[in-house]
């Protein structure tokens, strides 16, 4: 009867009843499921996300400790078996880790590493983002970029969201740091947010994770009323003329000059441009097609699965089941919604000094939703005027927001990562 008891006392049913969060976590989990599932919501990452979730909330399942990670770094002794002391818990309770992660280890114990433990190494040192970025690059064509200069104001300009969020985040009482992660979310862009998470408020990867990606599952419900309400009739039937062709040495100058000037200007921005410009040259040079199909298909699926459900992981109920999830939720749309705005509003600025009128509706694609913001200006456009083609228009400031967003990252790491 001992023996059977001890088991029942050791398994998840037990640990879960007096845990009612595990229990709202595991539903919240199941909802991401089901939007990824069935509403199709970025599965790709949704899916992983919830399922990360799911597992690490768990009890019982030990897959991930907080612990390891907690105040921001890897504490590399823990994972190589070191026991937990009390001089160590209080140096963690000092710098203002939750009373709930401290609690989930006793003294003189030492932790058995789970599986999510390693893989969430790879996003705590910055390596599946980039990887993800090596992948985007190999997928991108950055002709209409360079066709149309001008484009990239409109990709530059779709970044304001981040800052404005920024300063919102500030006022509702996040530091700096959590404040940068908040705006970040405004790019529109997942690997972007979570690389600028990871280094300046990992406690808040969980929610900052899930609201970046299901909003920019959500781009051809956001964008459109706010494009529209920025813009007249007129203004969204302007027909655009064609791009001029680009030719092959200038697709593969490009990222030589966008990564040397882009590191230089902000040194901490050079691993994501770095990798995403390498991509790049895989696609273009032609000599390296065994790579440049590596990148896109195998290496980027593989990242894609262990970034996700990792990231989830991180969403635990004593980090996500809070006041301060709620508030980025709401910021996480007004700093997307913003982004959309600036990029419409620079356009319709732009027209009053040019000859040729640029159609605002593409400057909302600045935001780095690839291709689907491109997409969505091509829709809208079409309904005003279907003998209007937007999308290759679009598609300038929209590679472009990719670049800018990891400018933007790296601009935000320089202020506060020493912070």
């Amino acid at each position: 009867m001992d023996v059977i008891l001890n088991f029942i006392n050791q398994t998840g049913f037990s640990m879960i009843a007096n845990n009612w969060k595990c229990l709202v976590m595991i539903v919240i989990a199941l909802v991401l499921s089901y939007l990824a599932i069935v509403k199709k919501f970025e599965p790709l990452l949704l899916l992983p996300i919830s399922f990360g979730m799911l597992l690490t909330n768990l009890p019982g399942a030990e897959m991930y400790h907080e612990i390891l990670f907690a105040g921001g770094h890897i504490h590399w002794d823990l994972i190589g078996g070191a026991t937990v002391t009390q001089e160590f818990l209080n140096e963690l309770a000092s710098s203002g880790v939750s009373g709930t992660v401290l609690n989930s280890v006793a003294v003189g114990k030492s932790i058995s590493i789970g599986l999510i433990d390693i893989l969430y190494l790879g996003v705590k040192l910055g390596i599946y983002p980039c990887l993800i970025f090596l992948g985007v690059g190999a997928m991108t064509d950055f002709g209409p970029l360079i066709a149309n200069p001008k484009s990239l104001l409109l990709g530059a300009a779709a970044q304001l969201g981040i800052f404005i969020t920024y300063i919102g985040s500030r006022l509702l009482g996040f530091t700096g740091q959590e404040a940068s992660s908040i705006g970040i979310i405004g790019g529109a862009d997942g690997p972007t947010a979570i690389y600028v998470t990871t280094r300046l408020a990992p406690w808040l990867l969980g929610p900052i994770a899930v609201a970046a990606y299901s909003y920019m599952a959500l781009v051809p419900v956001i964008q459109p009323p706010i494009m529209k309400l920025l813009t007249t009739k007129k203004e969204r039937m302007i027909t655009m003329k064609q791009l001029r062709p680009v030719s092959k040495t200038e697709k593969i100058l490009f990222p030589f000059v966008v990564t040397i000037f882009v590191a230089l200007l902000v040194p901490s921005a050079a691993p994501l441009v770095g990798c995403l410009m390498l991509g790049n040259l895989f696609r273009e040079t032609g000599v390296a097609d065994r790579l440049n199909k590596t990148a896109q298909n195998e290496l980027m699926n593989i990242v894609t699965i262990f970034l996700g459900v990792s990231v989830g992981a991180t969403a635990t109920a004593a980090t996500f089941l809070s006041v301060s999830t709620l508030k980025i939720i709401v910021m996480g749309v007004v700093a997307f919604g913003l982004g959309t705005a600036g990029g419409v509003l620079l356009a319709k600025l732009m027209n009053l000094f040019l000859k040729e009128k640029i159609n605002p509706l593409i400057g909302s694609a600045g935001v780095s939703a690839v291709p689907m913001a491109a997409r969505v200006s091509q829709v809208v456009g079409q309904k005003e005027n279907p003998g209007n083609f937007l999308l290759m228009h679009a598609m300038g400031p929209n590679v472009a927001g990719v670049i800018g967003s990891a400018i933007a990252a790296g601009v935000l790491l320089a202020l506060f990562g020493a912070a």
